[in-house]
């Protein structure tokens, strides 16, 4: 088998073999295949694009570049939850303690944020002491004693994906969704959950613009994930604005207690209630959506969950009194109120621009080697479709250098579009799809 033949027949539109996929994805990732011959190869996948079962075979093939978790020593059928990226997402801390509390067992990887806010673990470790270091054996009895355990990605997990990724970042090869779905998909099913439920994000903070890009994205990775066996659910969400009221580490920690507490804004609670849902419907635990709900609703009831939240937190060496008491977050030394500069309805909030303000804050990475300041960040007090009147507050910026500060400030102000006419708000969840279609609400 030659590489030059195989970019030739993918060039000429041909389907490619699983002999063939593992050839290329396992020479790739060895080194015996050279990027410029990979680079053609990604070219001609993005001119000539793959059908469903080269885009399975491409999947698993990155899975087997590195290490599989095998979680068949926890007990249960596993469930999990990944979003395809957001402004102020952090359902991953509310949903989990819920699904967990109702006896579903969640085994999350998660990996650091690179971007404007920290990923869920360094959310998770704006409580002191918090560590994702567990050994596997710790890693399983955690989750068969309490149903929920985090650790951090281990650097082996789709070797190929990494590297694939890096060259068609410089390569314009990025936009294809058989390489987005596969790269998406390969990590979460050599995490080994048994149910797999996506957050595909759409609007002006996400990836996929248009609800059309994100429901054939959603719909390729349901059918890539049910293909090789594991159950999957996408749930098509909005990212036109910030999810909740809160962009910052510890200012979202602090909103998911909240929200855990029945105190949560109405997006963030039914992003997570949507979400949660069908990982109960994945693992058995409900058969229909609304006793799926019912379920969770019981959850922050009866404080099940926020005492799930608390022990989790414990069990993994953090100061579980921060959940009681979610004061004891560090504040920031300043505080500027960003505020209209006319009456009007907010019309578009630029999305990116309030996470890229998160970034300038120190809220997020620029490097992998960059320190995130866990307790900056901003809070949303308009969102689209709000009323505002002149001189009212818009967000606000939470900072510890005014030279930052001073940068973010502008950029916040620009973030807001205000409209003299009325403006609906946007519908958070948009649609669901699973193996027999999607359904947009």
């Amino acid at each position: 088998m030659r590489m030059y033949d195989l970019i030739t027949k993918k060039k000429h539109g041909e389907i490619l073999t699983k002999e063939e996929i593992n050839f290329i994805v396992d020479g790739y990732t060895k080194g015996n295949i050279p990027d410029y011959q990979m680079s053609a190869f990604l070219m001609a996948v993005c001119l000539k694009e793959m059908n469903l079962q080269e885009t399975i075979d491409l999947t698993m093939a990155m899975v087997n570049s590195g290490d599989v978790l095998d979680l068949s020593p926890i007990v249960g059928k596993k469930a999990d939850k990944h979003s395809t990226g957001g402004v102020g997402d952090k359902t991953s801390l509310i949903l989990g303690p819920m699904v967990a509390a109702l006896g579903v067992p969640v085994a999350k990887m998660s990996g650091r944020g690179l971007g404007h806010t920290g990923g869920t673990i360094d959310k998770l470790e704006s409580f002191p002491g918090f560590s994702v270091s567990l050994s596997e054996q710790e890693f399983f009895d955690n989750v068969n004693r309490m149903k929920l355990a985090i650790i951090g990605q281990t650097a082996n997990l789709a070797p190929a994906d990494k590297k694939m990724y890096a060259l068609r970042d410089v390569t314009a090869t990025v936009d294809n969704l058989s390489l987005i779905s596969s790269s998406i998909m390969s990590k979460k099913i050599a995490a080994g959950s048994d149910v797999i439920v996506l957050d595909v994000k759409c609007g002006n903070g996400a990836f996929m613009k248009t609800l059309d890009e994100a429901e054939a994205l959603a719909k390729t990775m349901v059918e890539i994930g049910n293909g090789v066996g594991r159950e999957t659910y996408a749930v098509l969400s909005d990212m036109s604005q910030p999810l909740g009221k809160y962009v910052g580490n510890a200012l979202e920690v602090k909103e998911a207690i909240k929200t855990l507490k029945g105190q949560g804004p109405a997006d963030l609670l039914e992003a997570c209630m949507t979400l949660a849902s069908y990982m109960l419907l994945g693992a058995d635990r409900a058969k229909t959506v609304a006793e799926a709900e019912a379920l969770l609703q019981s959850t922050i009831e009866d404080g099940s969950a926020l005492k799930k939240l608390a022990e989790f937190v414990e069990v993994q060496g953090g100061d579980a009194s921060y959940v009681w008491n979610p004061e004891k977050f560090p504040r920031t030394e300043f505080v500027e109120e960003i505020v209209a500069t006319e009456d009007g309805y907010v019309a578009e909030i630029l999305t990116d621009e309030i996470g890229m303000t998160s970034l300038v804050l120190g809220g997020g990475r620029e490097t992998k080697e960059s320190e995130i300041d866990l307790s900056v960040g901003i809070k949303i007090h308009k969102k689209v479709g709000d009323y505002v009147r002149k001189g009212e507050s818009l967000a606000r910026l939470y900072a510890n250098d005014l030279t930052k500060l001073k940068a973010a400030s502008p950029r916040l102000q620009a973030a807001y579009k205000l409209s003299k006419e009325r403006i609906e708000a946007p519908k958070h969840v948009l649609g669901i799809v699973t193996k027999d279609g999607c359904t947009r609400f």
